[in-house]
């Protein structure tokens, strides 16, 4: 099997993951599946030979890492010089660029306190992605960002869209206040 078929394979399930991730409310189980799905990208992309994007995509798994313990801004700074020094390390072009870019936005994200925030700054940060992946002509990978994309976007249609202006109804019926409601 070639290294092109093994890292689409290895995309394939990033995007398991990738899809699971934002059909969760909690922030936390949010980044538990970002952090497994940038490891299996960052091995795709070294099969492939784009080290700003592996480099970026390793870092990324070791940023959701620590920003599931912390949202402190000087970690969120100390990630984004990270980021900047990976580009400039293993600059390759204009893919560089823009998948410095992606991450740059998904390190601000990752750092959100709500994930409110967090989803509509990792809709940039994606859209970024996209193109780089169009551009580096990883079919499986534009799929993944694609389908990223439209996942992140239902679960913020579920959570907020849906649910502006309507009451919560408990779980437990109309029997009383501060019953928890369905979401929870």
């Amino acid at each position: 099997m070639s290294s092109f078929a093994i890292s689409q394979i290895l995309v394939g399930v990033a995007i398991c993951f990738d899809l699971l991730s934002f059909q969760f409310k909690q922030r936390q189980q949010i980044i538990a599946c970002l952090i497994v799905s940038c490891l299996f990208i960052a091995v795709h992309f070294a099969l492939l030979g784009y080290w700003t994007a592996t480099g970026l995509a390793a870092l990324a798994a070791i940023r959701f890492l620590a920003s599931y313990y912390t949202t402190a801004r000087p970690v969120m700074f100390f990630f984004i010089g990270a980021t900047l020094l990976v580009a400039g390390f293993t600059f390759q072009g204009m893919l560089s660029v823009l998948s410095c870019l992606g991450a740059v936005f998904g390190t601000i994200s990752s750092f959100c306190k709500d994930d409110k925030r967090l989803r509509q700054i990792m809709l940039i940060g994606t859209s970024l992605w996209l193109v780089h992946n169009i551009l580096a002509q990883t079919p499986t990978a534009v799929l993944m960002e694609a389908l990223f994309i439209s996942s992140n976007l239902l679960g913020y249609y579920r959570f907020y869209y849906r649910r502006a202006g309507k009451p919560e109804v408990g779980v437990k019926g109309l029997a009383g206040e501060g019953a928890p409601s369905v979401g929870d």
